[in-house]
């Protein structure tokens, strides 16, 4: 490797890509036309990038397997900034394992962490911690250490556990000081303010404060009865009740939650569980039917007594009930969440990442377009959707993962 191309390789990883290419922005060979491709990705001209390392991909051939292999890499990372979370992941797996049987243990790490944040991305928890287990960031440069810590740190926000979340962001912004790349200090800052910002909301004794994600971890650890309006369960004591495809249900406990200790009246439930503005009776016998199924299922630890007005909430074992809600509810505001990280979508991106059809995510794009929530970016297949950062809470809870009792 001739000493343009080392010099180009180390401004890269210093995170200076306008010193990389005045090094070798006029040359066509293979090691040049990737280097270039990294360098037009961390300019932001991913297009480009993408069409580069490609090309260098092709010039390499088959008789060079770990060149290709860092090409791959280097794709794939242009295809998760660009949350195109179709491009073929088994390419991936296969690179990495490539360069792990020739030694190249830096790339194949970054290849894992690729893999790791991809699969958080679209709230495969288990995967990702599978993927991450005996993994040693210990011997790796500070670059790569601030990565390792950052998905350790995004796995254990996902599943609610913030001093572990804590102490690996402390380790990731201590190696990114030391890499001194600014615009991975710049992530790690942005990790850790998630920590520090509203995530939930607290309904209570008809009042309601924000949450961090410390406060929601301590609440779902304590003995109150909890309708999670987040994952759409109901939790008391470490049991869980999934309501998640029993909409109705969820709506009627939310409300005898949210007015508890009092009644809630029986037209004000039908009214908020089959959205009616006026009840007649055959109304009010669906909504007596709905509060069987409901008793039955909230047996083991809360009872549903009928009062002369409507009906009460009663826990057996709590002292207390509360409502978990999200910190911003709205119509399609699990499709907003995931915009909100201000990195450009595809629809198709969308519905991978929240487990919904594409139809589905598209007709919820459209209806935020209305109301400039979202904007559109290019046409067809090359539409992108994006909306500025939303300022002033964590997205965690909106996003689809799994919490403790799940």
């Amino acid at each position: 490797m001739d000493s343009l191309i080392t010099a180009a390789a180390r401004a890269l990883a210093a995170g200076d890509p306008l010193g990389a290419l005045n090094r070798v922005a006029l040359r066509n060979d293979a090691p040049a036309l990737a280097l270039r491709g990294i360098a037009m990705a961390q300019l932001g001209d991913l297009d480009r990038a993408r069409a580069l390392i490609r090309s260098a991909a092709r010039a390499f051939g088959p008789r060079e397997p770990v060149a290709k292999a860092r090409c791959v890499v280097a794709e794939a990372e242009i295809a998760f900034v660009s949350r195109d979370l179709g491009w073929p992941a088994k390419a991936l797996d296969a690179a990495r394992i490539t360069l792990e049987a020739h030694g190249d243990r830096l790339n194949a790490a970054h290849a894992r962490y690729l893999e790791v944040r991809r699969l958080l991305l679209m709230g495969r928890l288990d995967e990702a911690e599978r993927l991450l287990e005996g993994a040693d960031a210990t011997p790796l440069p500070p670059a790569l250490r601030a990565a390792h810590e950052l998905v350790v740190a995004g796995i254990a926000m996902r599943r609610l556990r913030t001093r572990a979340a804590r102490t690996a962001l402390d380790e990731a912004a201590r190696a990114a000081s030391l890499a001194r790349i600014p615009g991975l200090s710049a992530e790690v800052e942005s990790a850790m303010r998630v920590l520090d910002t509203p995530a939930a909301r607290l309904i209570a004794g008809g009042e309601q404060r924000p949450l961090r994600l410390d406060e929601v971890e301590t609440l779902l650890g304590s003995k109150a009865l909890i309708a999670d309006a987040c994952r759409y369960v109901v939790r008391d004591a470490g049991t869980v009740v999934s309501l998640a495809k029993r909409p109705v249900l969820f709506t009627l406990i939310r409300a005898l939650a949210e007015a508890w200790p009092d009644d809630v009246a029986r037209d004000a439930l039908v009214a908020r569980a089959f959205r009616l503005k006026l009840a007649d009776e055959s109304h009010r016998a669906r909504l007596r039917v709905e509060m069987g199924r409901l008793r039955q299922l909230l047996r083991p630890f809360a009872e549903i007594r009928a009062t002369p007005r409507g009906f009460a909430l009663v826990p057996q074992r709590a002292s207390e009930v509360v409502v978990l809600a999200r910190p911003v509810e709205e119509a399609h505001a699990a499709v907003l969440a995931c915009l909100a990280d201000g990195e450009s979508w595809s629809s198709s991106a969308l519905a991978m990442a929240l487990g919904a059809s594409q139809r589905t995510v598209q007709r919820a794009l459209d209806a935020l377009a209305e109301t400039d929530k979202v904007q559109a970016v290019g046409r067809g297949r090359a539409r992108r959707w994006m909306t500025p950062p939303v300022p002033g809470f964590a997205t965690t809870l909106l996003l689809p993962a799994s919490l403790p009792g799940d």
